[in-house]
């Protein structure tokens, strides 16, 4: 990947753009100051992201491909980018501008959230290698989840999640606990020795790094280099215990939890109502019944070093 004149093409969701208005101008001219040809390729619907990904990286347009937006915008370029290398097309390097609620992945990679030094980094930074999960199929970054979270997710309202942010979530969150006791989950988890062990858990999310929900920790040992995931099994279904769980993510108290287990793995599987939604970077990904595992190859993302 070269350092001076980088062909970067950015995906931008201008839905997200609407948080940070006129960032991904600055960001821009920082980039072109140092060198880098730079087009903005503007999304319109959901799933042009990935289309645009892959179809950029098929043709050779750029060195790198900038996902300008939050999680679900990074995860449908990471998806584009896969299927692209799917059908023999030059790997290509991730971008970010994180403009989303969470911005999770941006946290994990710990990228700057200042224009210039975003600018940059795109330009003439180089790249860490990325492991990504593989959910019914579809790839993730940071988490999958099963249960609370991704009811969460699946309920929240687009236009609503536009005027609150991460006031929505907390909403759906309040909506979710107070329809009662949860729903039972099976799940088996590949230890990477090998081992197969089976739990129940009222909620389950497997974590391929360590922050959730923007920089809240739920596995502290999980880091995108692992060739291991850590899954955090939430073992106790009903209101209060949904209630305590809250209160201990926002405390950073969940790994000291006994009524929480977290554990290594190589693969996962989760089993439970048919079409029960499954959330991957904030946005549903997939349905049970549920398989994860890492995926082979390495994606290079472009954070500091």
């Amino acid at each position: 990947m070269p350092v001076t004149g980088r062909r970067l093409v950015v995906i931008f969701n201008p839905v997200a753009g609407s948080r940070r208005p006129g960032f991904l101008d600055v960001v821009a001219a920082a980039a072109r100051a140092e060198g880098a040809g730079l087009e903005i390729w503007e999304t319109g619907a959901a799933g042009d992201a990935e289309r645009m990904a892959m179809e950029c990286a098929c043709a050779g347009r750029a060195d790198v491909v900038v996902a300008a937006g939050g999680d679900g915008t990074i995860n449908e370029v990471v998806n584009g980018l896969a299927a692209a290398s799917r059908k023999g097309a030059r790997a290509c390097a991730l971008g970010i501008i994180p403009l989303g609620t969470a911005n999770v992945l941006a946290h994990e990679l710990g990228l700057s959230f200042r224009a210039g030094a975003l600018g940059r980094l795109l330009a003439t930074g180089a790249a860490v290698a990325v492991r990504a999960g593989q959910a019914n199929g579809r790839l993730f970054t940071m988490m999958a989840g099963v249960g609370m979270d991704a009811r969460v997710v699946a309920g929240i309202d687009p236009a609503v999640k536009r005027r609150l942010g991460k006031g929505a979530y907390a909403l759906g969150s309040l909506r979710e606990i107070m329809q009662g006791p949860g729903l039972d989950y099976r799940v088996a988890v590949t230890s990477p020795d090998g081992t197969v062990s089976h739990h129940k858990a009222a909620s389950c999310i497997i974590c391929n790094g360590h922050y959730y929900g923007g920089t809240f920790v739920l596995a502290p040992q999980a880091r995108l280099s692992d060739a291991a995931f850590q899954v955090v099994l939430f073992q106790r279904p009903g209101r209060m215990a949904a209630l305590s769980y809250a209160a201990a993510m926002v405390l950073g108290t969940i790994p000291r939890r006994r009524d929480v287990t977290i554990l290594p793995a190589l693969a996962v599987s989760v089993e439970g109502p048919a079409a029960e939604p499954v959330q991957g970077d904030g946005d549903i990904i997939a349905h049970l019944p549920l398989t994860v595992a890492l995926v082979g190859g390495i994606l290079p993302v472009l954070a500091p070093s």
